[in-house]
């Protein structure tokens, strides 16, 4: 089941060490089929207030997600952004196609 890997970034300093991890992020994903499906963008809000930036990158299954997260690539540069950026970050599975909103009531 697809997992995505969920970033909350607030208080973004864009520096030198900003501009590398955004170069060298990409590299880090490939060797685990991760792949960014929101990446900041104009937010067009409905309803609240949502202050800072999303960030979503989706892998095949939990068990890359955590690898790619994990791997000493990725833990190389993730210094660069946690000392610039305030936020928070997670992973979370998606559902399957057929899931419904009272498929929640009988977990």
């Amino acid at each position: 089941m697809t997992c995505y890997a969920v970033g909350h970034l607030r208080n973004v300093e864009i520096g030198k060490e900003i501009v590398a991890y955004l170069e060298a992020i990409d590299a880090t994903l490939a060797p685990f089929e991760g792949q960014f499906i929101i990446h900041s963008g104009q937010k067009h809000m409905l309803e609240g207030a949502f202050a800072g930036d999303l960030i979503v990158i989706a892998f095949p299954d939990l068990a890359r997600a955590r690898a790619w997260y994990a791997s000493s690539a990725y833990q190389d540069i993730l210094p660069l952004r946690t000392k610039n950026t305030e936020g928070d970050v997670f992973l979370i599975e998606g559902v399957d196609s057929d899931h419904r909103a009272t498929d929640i009531l009988s977990s």
